[in-house]
């Protein structure tokens, strides 16, 4: 499992826009969002610079948490 902290979402539409990015890298991946927390959860294989990439190329500032 990946864990992102993901600053800049405000509301379902930016949710929803996370979500996408990160089943562009890989489809199958269950991803949850919390936009009150800041946080995305990513579980299944995939890359992580690929998702960091993905979502940042939405518009938002990513970190991955360890």
């Amino acid at each position: 499992m990946l864990s992102f902290q993901v600053t800049g979402m405000t509301c379902a539409h930016c949710e929803a826009a996370v979500t996408r990015a990160v089943h562009s890298v890989n489809p199958t991946a269950e991803v949850t969002v919390g936009r009150a927390a800041n946080q995305v959860t990513v579980d299944g294989s995939a890359d992580p610079e690929a998702v960091r990439r993905a979502v940042e190329a939405e518009g938002y500032s990513v970190t991955r948490v360890a």
